[in-house]
């Protein structure tokens, strides 16, 4: 497999997996705003897709990964956040999470950032222990919170 970064010419091949991550998380699949919202990380500089390709197949997806940029006030560094990551189901059992994981860890380094941050959901083992074997370890420093925002 190629690992390559995301452009806007690759939206169309992308779109169809991401909407299938959504649907993964229990979202609504909403083709058109999910184009409308990659269109606009990768216009506007908010966010670096890589993605994974068949080696025979340029035109055949195997996975992407989405990665936002944060800050660290306390390093005084950049951090990056691996927000999504999916692989195609016929795909799987193929070290495709691994070799996405490895190439955002190597822009990480090159931007000179001091750490990744992943989530996922409290009972998905299959991806801690992903994460857990590309050195990823739990935060037991910090407890997390969320506070949503109703569009009242």
């Amino acid at each position: 497999m190629r690992i390559i970064k995301a452009t806007l010419e690759h939206l169309d091949l992308l779109t169809p997996l991401f909407v299938k991550y959504r649907e993964f998380y229990g979202q609504l699949p909403y083709p058109d705003s999910s184009r409308s919202f990659l269109e606009k990380r990768l216009k506007r500089d908010e966010s670096v897709i890589y993605l994974a390709l068949a080696d025979d197949d340029a035109n055949k997806l195997l996975g992407f990964c989405q990665l936002y940029p944060s800050f660290s006030s306390l390093s005084l560094k950049r951090v990056w956040i691996l927000n999504d990551i999916y692989v195609a189901e016929d795909s799987r059992r193929m070290l495709v999470a691994d070799h996405l994981m490895r190439e955002a860890k190597k822009m990480a380094k090159e931007t000179n950032a001091v750490r990744m941050r992943v989530s996922t959901s409290a009972n998905n083992e299959a991806a801690q222990k992903t994460y857990e074997s590309i050195g990823f370890r739990k935060d037991t420093e910090f407890e997390s919170y969320i506070l949503p925002i109703h569009q009242d």
